[in-house]
């Protein structure tokens, strides 16, 4: 009986030991890894003119399943559709401007939905030149709300993408925050650029935490020692604590990007290797 009762008392006290051991815990904490990511077609331009089909065959090879643009290179979107779907690649988003006029949007839409994509994107929803202006940031919000409506009307998810000018701060506060506190949520979100956020001297973790459930998206860009660009896993920016903080607010889409890359499937390739092993 003594026996078993001190190999009871053993067992409790090593458990504690080891629940209690913060390397442990640490170890728990950084078991996370993303489910499925995907890259913007820009990328791999050039590869995607020559052979688009066998671009994303490769892209697929190297672990990405979800795609932003890229709907231009097939001959019609059942094509498109057709092949994503064989391969295994979701295209998830395509882009407008909202300088457009409605009737334009509307062919856009339409064109957005028969590619199978949820999302519509705007990459520079300003009118106004760097730097913004109070007014600039009235005016774009006030659009911003109105192509979200429409979008909204046509089963369409839209969202703006940020680049650094909109962290440069005027009397009025940052551009960025302006645009987010001035659409409508239900209306507009954010596909949010990790490293134009960190080239406008904001902290991406704490714009993610400021916004929660306004970004569904992320475009997943590395910033070189030198302030460039450069491909996920290259540079200097730290993907764990920013990947933590999407995982709590259920964030899904995860965009590779890399502006002016003159090696684009190598960019991919590592890119997927970084992110595949990537803990957080």
């Amino acid at each position: 009986m003594n026996t078993r009762r001190n190999f009871i008392k053993t067992s409790i006290a090593g458990a504690g030991v080891i629940a209690l051991n913060p390397f442990n815990l640490l170890a728990t904490e950084c078991s996370a890894k993303l489910k499925k990511f995907g890259f913007i077609s820009g990328i791999v331009g050039e590869a995607m003119k020559a052979d688009w089909k066998g671009t994303l065959k490769k892209a697929v090879e190297f672990g990405f399943s979800e795609l932003e643009g890229g709907t231009n290179f097939a001959s019609s979107p059942q094509e498109f559709v057709s092949f994503c779907k064989e391969i295994g690649i979701k295209p998830i988003a395509g882009s407008i401007s909202f300088r457009s006029s409605n009737e334009e949007l509307k062919f856009s839409f339409d064109k957005i939905k028969a590619h199978g994509q949820e999302y519509v994107l705007d990459y520079w929803p300003w009118y106004g030149n760097v730097p913004f202006s109070l007014e600039d940031c009235k005016k774009s919000a006030a659009r911003l709300n109105e192509v979200g409506a429409l979008a909204k009307n046509q089963g369409l998810r839209f969202l703006w993408h940020n680049h650094d000018n909109e962290f440069r701060e005027m009397e009025e506060g940052l551009p960025f925050d302006y645009l987010m506190e001035n659409t409508d949520s239900k209306l507009v979100n954010c596909e949010m650029d990790i490293y134009w956020v960190k080239k406008g001297g904001a902290d991406p973790l704490e714009v993610l935490k400021k916004y929660s459930g306004r970004i569904p998206v992320l475009h997943v860009k590395d910033m070189a020692p030198d302030g460039d660009f450069t491909c996920p896993g290259r540079g200097i920016i730290d993907f764990g604590p920013i990947f933590r903080e999407a995982k709590k607010q259920s964030i899904e889409h995860y965009i590779v990007e890399r502006d002016n890359e003159p090696d684009g499937i190598g960019c991919l390739q590592s890119s997927a290797e970084f992110l595949k092993n990537l803990r957080f």
